[in-house]
């Protein structure tokens, strides 16, 4: 890596401008009281905008239904004082010349109340009432002044329970999540980016796979595309490893091979301060380059380097902090 190493240039995603091809991942980080987005909210996401961050995503938001999640301090996009507080963060993000855009997250069985709860299969209006939960959060987005809504479909949560055979042994309702992303594409205006994130393995167990072909991948992949999704945002826990026997693509390089549709990529990037100068971000860069995907996630390495674009597009590589566990419990 040289300083010359143009990171922060101009990029379109799905019709959206961006600065940078750099994306942050969502993560939760539980800061918003009453499930309202605080200023200070505002300024944690605002500092990574003006520092080389071309697409902002939202820590999951919950949708608004009584299961949807448990945390009082996780917020949530609803009509009143979370929408209003939101307005205020895509205001700030905007002033940085960012974009940003809000991820609609429901727990599922991964809910953990006070211990007296028990998962429900669900059933009958229950589908019609997620439904009509996940389509007004994204009429919200859009009146707080998103730029693009992403669903989570990973992880093991909500939509991912249909995907992954052991939560849904038998496939019934299989094609549920493709019906919420249906959904959200009739709320929101058709230039805006519907992202949809989706993953093999799960929070609690990371050998877990949603398909163990590039064929069967396809098939769920396309069920997004056909729905309406305009980018699959694939995770996996380290970008530069291999899904399927046979190729090299990662999970981002399949999800555009299958579906042609843009991707981003996430996985282990940057956690440690060598990173930037390593044989890793030349990889990361030349299989961008190759086409396998559009935008690189950047997820707790930003926690504690808002600044890390910046940073390592200058060759200021001393100046990127490892990344530590106790940077989770920060808020900077």
């Amino acid at each position: 890596m040289t300083t010359t190493t143009a990171l922060i240039e101009p990029v379109t995603l799905a019709g959206l401008p961006l600065t940078s091809p750099f994306v942050m991942a969502p993560m939760t980080r539980e800061h918003s009281p009453g499930g309202v987005p605080t200023p200070e909210v505002a300024a944690y996401y605002r500092r990574r905008a003006e520092n080389g961050v071309g697409l902002i995503i939202t820590e999951g938001v919950l949708v608004d239904h009584p299961s949807a999640g448990h945390q009082r301090d996780v917020p949530r996009l609803t009509e009143g004082a979370a929408e209003d507080g939101w307005r205020h963060v895509t205001a700030e993000v905007h002033a940085a010349g960012g974009r940003i855009a809000a991820q609609l997250w429901h727990l599922g069985s991964q809910f953990e109340g006070d211990g007296a709860w028990t998962p429900q299969t669900m059933s009958g209006g229950d589908f019609d009432a997620l439904l009509r939960a996940y389509a007004e959060s994204a009429r919200v987005a859009v009146w707080a002044g998103f730029d693009a809504v992403e669903v989570h479909a990973a992880h093991g949560y909500l939509l991912d329970e249909f995907l992954w055979p052991v939560t849904n042994p038998s496939g019934r309702h299989r094609d549920f999540p493709a019906e919420v992303v249906r959904v959200i594409r009739t709320e929101i205006p058709a230039c805006m980016p519907l992202i949809v994130r989706f993953s093999q393995f799960k929070e609690r167990d990371y050998s877990a796979r949603i398909a163990s072909t590039p064929d069967e991948l396809g098939v769920l992949l396309e069920g997004f595309r056909n729905a309406g999704a305009d980018v699959l945002h694939a995770s996996q826990r380290r970008f530069w490893e291999p899904v399927f026997e046979g190729s090299d693509r990662n999970l981002a390089g399949w999800a555009k091979h299958l579906t042609g549709l843009p991707s981003i990529t996430v996985g282990s990037i940057g956690l440690t301060r060598d990173f930037a100068r390593s044989a890793r971000m030349r990889e990361l860069l030349d299989r961008r380059a190759r086409g396998e995907y559009d935008l690189m996630a950047l997820g707790r390495v930003l926690l504690g380097n808002p600044a890390w674009v910046k940073l390592a597009e200058a060759g200021r590589h001393d100046e990127i902090n490892d990344y530590r566990k106790a940077d989770e419990e920060q808020y900077a």
